[in-house]
């Protein structure tokens, strides 16, 4: 095992990992811009490491700076994350030739599946239901052809990321030759990776994903879905687990297809592979993320079980802690995103925090690493904290989120909480009747 981790990211993700290494008796090391000094992550940690100024790509994405900081920390074991480097498996590449073990999956699983079109191969081999689509696409005679396939609407898709870049819409045959040309720039320019793809889009689809987490020794286990439907420009917003649009069949059959998936591919470490449900209930595989994910903590929540920390026993060689096939969800979750953003325009809210206090109480959790007379960047994401919270059932679970909400003081900046309110009251909402459209259509 491992006894220096370096974590090679920041915000509320970093605070999470450093959190768990100290638990299990691990030292830490911060790397942080020169505008993230004074930020939680690295008062908290053990040692810090300034890797270069703000802009991302000199410092988060700088991966010259972020190995040179564990070789002079002395870190013997990397963290990325989610987001920055955490998918990235030159990276994970380079860790591995430096001696770092790299906490996640192989550079060789991680291209595997986290290219979404072998992820597609790789899930249609095991028997996952698949949307009809393409392979990488050549040309836009060959997107052409393709769409004429599979039948419009498709949706073309970056082969390499995610995120909602490169992704296209398109309805007609004369918009398929722009739409494939504009998501070929976006994808290189986002993931330095020009190919794209194409399925069939769906109007009005569920995002569904289930998580899985597997060791070196063979064992894989599924430990249920969370519910990622509430969306604005394809990023979650609000996740819960369970989701209350799955059937308890579908539930099983899925779960049993993702685990062999996993386990017979040799992939290690935690993973998410995600579905898009029709409006009749019919489950289609879509992709897989190769890292923790942001809304890991709804399956924390009905689980009992810290995925964090069994990605770091992982990479130790450590055998799963669990090993039942799947575990069954414990009451009902939902987790809120709270982003430095105006609720209205959803424009970035960059700024001195100037009073923070988060809710407590019984089944309430908040991830966070921002406090009182800190500093919001503009640099990166807007995401500031989690609200998570755990209920005996759907219906209570909503209305604790919505106490917890009410509770929550952040002053200085403009969030998105009161959005998460009118979410939690409107109707359909209660009744799990939603989609990845359904915040759109709350702005009409």
């Amino acid at each position: 095992m491992f006894k220096k981790v370096l974590v090679a990211n920041r915000g509320e993700i970093a605070l999470r990992v450093i959190r768990a290494c100290k638990e299990l008796g691990l030292r830490t090391v911060a790397v942080h811009s020169t505008v993230d000094a004074e930020a939680l992550h690295v008062r908290l940690a053990d040692q810090s490491v300034c890797i270069g100024p703000p802009e991302p790509k000199l410092s988060y994405l700088n991966i010259p700076a972020i190995i040179a900081a564990a070789e002079i920390s002395g870190a013997d074991a990397l963290h990325p994350g989610y987001g920055f480097l955490s998918e990235n498996a030159e990276f994970a590449e380079v860790c591995r030739r430096c001696g770092i073990t790299f906490i996640g999956p192989s550079p060789e699983a991680m291209r595997a599946w986290g290219d979404k079109v072998s992820a597609r191969s790789n899930a249609a081999a095991f028997g996952l239901p698949m949307l009809p689509g393409s392979g990488v696409l050549d040309g836009a005679d060959h997107a052409r052809r393709e769409a004429e396939r599979v039948g419009f609407p498709v949706i073309l898709k970056a082969s390499g990321g995610g995120g909602g870049r490169g992704m296209k819409i398109v309805r007609a045959l004369g918009d398929i030759e722009n739409a494939f040309y504009a998501a070929q720039s976006e994808a290189m320019a986002g993931f330095r990776n020009p190919d794209v793809y194409l399925e069939r889009f769906i109007e009005h689809p569920r995002h569904v994903e289930f998580q899985v987490v597997a060791d070196q020794h063979g064992n894989a286990v599924c430990l249920g879905e969370r519910d990622c439907s509430l969306q604005r420009r394809h990023q979650k917003v609000l996740e819960e687990a369970p989701s209350p649009s799955i059937t308890p069949a579908l539930r099983d059959r899925l779960a049993e297809l993702v685990t062999v998936a996993v386990r017979e591919t040799g992939y290690t470490s935690l993973g998410t592979l995600e579905f898009l449900l029709d409006e009749g209930g019919e489950a289609y595989f879509m992709e897989m993320n190769t890292r923790v994910q942001v809304e890991h903590p709804v399956t924390e929540m009905v689980t009992g079980l810290d995925l964090v920390a069994e990605q770091i026993l992982i990479a130790g060689g450590a055998r799963l802690r669990v090993q039942a096939h799947r575990v069954a969800p414990r009451g009902h979750s939902i987790e809120c995103r709270i982003n430095a953003e105006d609720p209205v325009t959803f424009a970035p809210s960059p700024g001195r925090v100037t009073e923070y206090l988060p809710p407590g109480g019984l089944g309430v959790r908040v991830d966070s690493g921002i406090y009182a007379g800190w500093t919001v960047p503009p640099h990166y994401d807007s995401l500031l904290a989690k609200v998570i919270v755990h209920a005996t059932d759907r219906a209570g679970a909503i209305a604790r989120m919505r106490r917890a909400l009410d509770e929550f003081v952040i002053e200085g900046i403009k969030t998105n909480i009161p959005l998460h309110r009118r979410i939690l009251d409107h109707p359909k909402f209660q009744r799990g009747e939603v989609s990845t459209r359904f915040i759109e259509g709350m702005q009409r």
